[in-house]
C-alpha cells in the first residue's frame, strides 16, 4: 500500500528534469542588442556578419558577440549607449535591404541553445513600448464595396443598353428602366453575373429596380478588409523597424498593435494610422483653366484638383497608374538638393507609364496624393465618426523624355515628408480607414519597474505560503511546499515551450496559482487527518485521504478552469495573458499537489509500519 511502482516514479522523475532543463534559460536574463533581417526575399548572409564587425571596428563601438541566428544577425551590448548609436550607424551605413531594430536578446548558454532551450518573451509592459488598439472603419468598407458593384452594374447593363440611369442612395444602388422588357432583361442578367446583388423586397416599382449587397458578400468584404489591413500594418512596422511586434486581430472590427521597444508614439501614429496612396494624371491643357473655376462648370472628362496651397488645376479623369503599381519607393534629394522619391513600378504600370509618356511628351503630369481619415467626435451628445478626404496634388511637372517604370517624385515639403511618403508606397495603401481609439506607452525604465515588483509578489506570496504550510502541516507541508516549487518550475517550463509572451496580468495569474496550487494539499491532509481519527491504520489514512479528496479537488479546478477559458475566450489581451497562466497553472497544480506529493509522500512513509504521522 502507498507504493508507485518503479516505471510511475521513474517517469515523475524524468519529467521533472525535462521540466528543469527547459525553465532553465529564463534565468539567464538578456542582453541589449540590435536586430538586423534583410527586407523583402533578401537573406543577411555570413559575409554581412563580416561587413558589420568591421563597421563597427573602424567607429570604435564596443559590443559582446555578433552572429547569424535564424536567417537575421544578433549584435549584443553591455550597455544602451553602445547599442543606440551602433543603431543610428548601421542604419545610416547599410542599404534599403535591411531592417535595423533593437532588440533584447536571451543571454542562454550555446549548450543550452543546442538542445532547444528558449527564454519566455516578455510583454510590452515588462519591456517597454507602445500599444495601440484600432478600429477598422467597416462602413467606408461597404461604401467602397457600393461603388466596386456600381462599376460592375454599369459595364453589365451597358453593353446590352438595358438601363435608362443608375445612382446610388445610401447603401443601395437604384437602376432605372426605359421599358418593363427592358427591366425584366436586367433582372436576369443581375442574377446571373451579379449573384451578391440582391433586390430590395417592396422597393420594386413599374420601371425601377433598388439593389443591396447581400449580408454574405458585405462579411467577406468586411473580413478581407480586416486581413488585408492586418498585412499592410505588418509591413509598416516592418519599414519602421521593431523587433518582434504583435499585430493581430481583435473582434471582427479591431487590430491590436504592440510596438516593444518603440518610444516615439508621434510617429507611429503618423505610419499606422495614414490611409494614403497616390495616383499619376494628365493635366487638362485643351480647357481653361480660370473659365472652368469661375463658371464652376468643369468640362466632361476632367476634374478639378487643388495644391496643397490652394492653387487649382484641371487634371484628366483617367488615371495613368496608383499606388497599387508601386513595387518600390526610396526617399532622397534630387539634383537641386530638394527632397523627392524614386518610385518603381511594377511591370504593368512600367508599361502604362511608357505608353503615356511616349503619346503625351513635352505635356504636364500631376501626382495626387489621396489620403482618407476616420476620427470619432461628439456632435449634439452623439458619438459620431467623421470621415474626411482629402486630394492634393503634390507637383505638376512637363513630361521632358520617355521613361517606364522607373522615375522621382518632387514638389515635397520637407525630407520627413519624402520619408514618410517613401514608407506608406512601399509598404502599401489600408484598404479601408482606421482609427487609434486606445494608445498605451510604457517606458523602459517603468518595464524594469514591473519585472521587479511583479517578481518581488510572486516571492512574498510563494515565502508565505511555505512558511504557512511548514508551520501547519510539519512533514506534509514541507512536501507540499516540494510540490508548489516544482508547480512553479513546470509553469515556467510550458511558457517557454509555448513562447508565450509573459505580462503583468500574466503574473499576477501566477501569484494567484501560489495561493490556489496548496489548496489540493490542504484538502488532502486534511482528509488524512479525519481518517486518523477514525481508523488507526496510518497506510490506510494516507491513501483514503488522496483517494477520497481527489473528486472535490477536481470540482474545485474544473470549475476554475472553466472561468479562466471564458476569459481567455471574450477577453482582451491583458485578461488573455492572465487566463493563460491562470489555466496552465491550475493543471500543473493537480499535477504536482496529487501525483508529485503523492510519490514524495509514498517514498517517506509507504511500504514500512509508521506510529505517527508528522501532519
Amino acid at each position: 500500500m502507498n507504493h508507485y511502482p518503479i516505471w510511475k516514479n521513474a517517469l515523475i522523475v524524468f519529467f521533472i528534469f525535462i521540466s528543469a532543463l527547459y525553465a532553465l534559460p529564463n534565468i539567464y536574463g538578456s542582453d541589449l542588442a540590435i536586430q538586423i533581417s534583410g527586407t523583402g526575399d533578401y537573406v543577411v548572409q555570413d559575409q554581412d556578419v563580416k561587413n558589420i564587425k568591421n563597421t563597427l571596428l573602424d567607429n570604435e563601438i564596443d559590443y559582446k558577440s555578433v552572429g547569424l541566428v535564424d536567417s537575421r544577425i544578433l549584435i549584443r551590448f553591455e550597455d544602451s549607449q553602445s547599442q543606440l548609436s551602433s543603431k543610428a550607424l548601421l542604419k545610416n551605413t547599410l542599404s534599403r535591404n535591411y531592417v535595423v531594430a533593437l532588440n533584447l536578446a536571451p543571454s542562454i548558454p550555446q549548450w543550452l541553445s543546442n538542445v532547444g532551450g528558449k527564454a519566455m518573451s516578455l510583454g510590452l509592459d515588462l519591456r517597454g513600448g507602445v500599444h495601440f488598439l484600432l478600429e477598422v472603419d467597416m462602413e467606408a468598407v461597404v461604401s467602397m464595396a457600393i461603388d466596386r458593384y456600381y462599376n460592375e452594374l454599369r459595364t453589365v447593363l451597358r453593353e446590352d443598353r438595358l438601363y435608362k440611369s443608375i445612382r446610388k442612395e445610401g447603401n443601395l444602388l437604384v437602376v432605372s428602366f426605359k421599358t418593363e422588357n427592358l427591366k425584366t432583361e436586367a433582372k436576369k442578367l443581375i442574377k446571373d453575373e451579379l449573384s451578391d446583388l440582391n433586390i430590395v423586397e417592396g422597393s420594386e416599382t413599374d420601371l425601377q429596380l433598388s439593389l443591396e449587397i447581400s449580408s454574405s458578400a458585405q462579411s467577406a468584404a468586411k473580413s478581407s478588409a480586416l486581413k488585408q489591413n492586418i498585412t499592410t500594418l505588418r509591413n509598416r512596422v516592418n519599414e519602421l523597424g521593431v523587433a518582434e511586434p504583435i499585430i493581430q486581430q481583435q473582434g471582427s472590427e479591431r487590430i491590436v498593435v504592440q510596438l516593444p521597444g518603440v518610444q516615439d508614439t508621434a510617429r507611429a501614429k503618423e505610419i499606422l494610422g495614414a490611409v494614403a496612396t497616390v495616383e499619376f494624371r494628365l493635366v487638362d491643357e485643351k480647357n481653361d483653366l480660370q473659365t472652368a473655376v469661375q463658371s464652376g462648370k468643369i468640362p466632361v472628362g476632367s476634374k478639378l484638383y487643388k495644391f496643397r496651397d490652394g492653387r487649382p488645376l484641371l487634371l484628366k479623369t483617367s488615371v495613368i497608374v496608383t499606388g497599387e503599381n508601386i513595387v518600390d519607393a526610396a526617399s532622397g534629394v534630387d539634383n537641386d538638393n530638394n527632397p523627392m522619391v524614386s518610385i518603381t513600378l511594377d511591370s504593368a504600370g512600367g508599361r502604362t507609364m511608357l505608353e503615356t509618356t511616349k503619346e503625351f511628351l513635352h505635356h504636364r503630369m500631376a501626382v495626387v496624393y489621396i489620403e482618407n481619415k476616420v476620427e470619432t467626435i461628439i456632435e449634439d451628445g452623439n458619438i459620431v465618426k467623421k470621415r474626411s478626404k482629402t486630394q492634393d496634388i503634390i507637383n505638376a511637372a512637363t513630361i521632358q523624355g520617355t521613361f517606364s517604370n522607373r522615375f522621382q517624385i518632387t514638389g515635397l515639403d520637407s525630407a520627413r515628408a519624402a520619408r514618410n511618403l517613401a514608407l506608406l508606397l512601399r509598404a502599401g495603401s489600408l484598404s479601408a480607414p482606421i482609427e487609434i481609439i486606445e494608445e498605451r506607452t510604457i517606458g523602459p525604465s517603468l518595464g524594469a519597474d514591473n519585472i521587479q515588483k511583479g517578481l518581488l509578489s510572486v516571492l512574498v506570496g510563494f515565502a508565505l505560503v511555505l512558511l504557512f504550510m511548514g508551520w501547519r502541516y510539519r512533514v506534509f507541508g514541507l512536501v507540499a511546499n516540494l510540490a508548489l516549487t516544482l508547480n512553479l518550475m513546470i509553469i515556467v517550463f510550458i511558457l517557454s515551450m509555448l513562447q508565450a509572451t509573459l505580462t503583468l496580468p500574466g503574473i499576477a495569474g501566477i501569484v494567484l496559482t501560489v495561493g490556489m496550487a496548496v489548496d489540493a494539499n490542504v484538502l488532502i491532509f486534511e482528509r488524512i487527518k479525519e481518517e486518523l481519527q477514525l481508523n488507526k491504520n496510518i497506510q490506510k489514512a494516507i491513501s483514503a485521504g488522496y483517494a477520497k479528496a481527489l473528486l472535490t479537488i477536481a470540482d474545485a479546478n474544473i470549475t476554475t478552469l472553466i472561468a479562466s477559458l471564458v476569459l481567455f475566450s471574450f477577453g482582451t489581451g491583458a485578461v488573455k495573458g492572465f487566463a493563460v497562466t491562470l489555466s496552465i497553472g491550475i493543471i500543473t497544480s493537480m499535477f504536482t499537489a496529487i501525483v508529485v506529493s503523492r510519490a514524495v509522500i509514498n517514498l517517506i512513509y509507504g511500504g514500512r509500519k509508521v506510529e505517527e504521522l508528522a501532519i
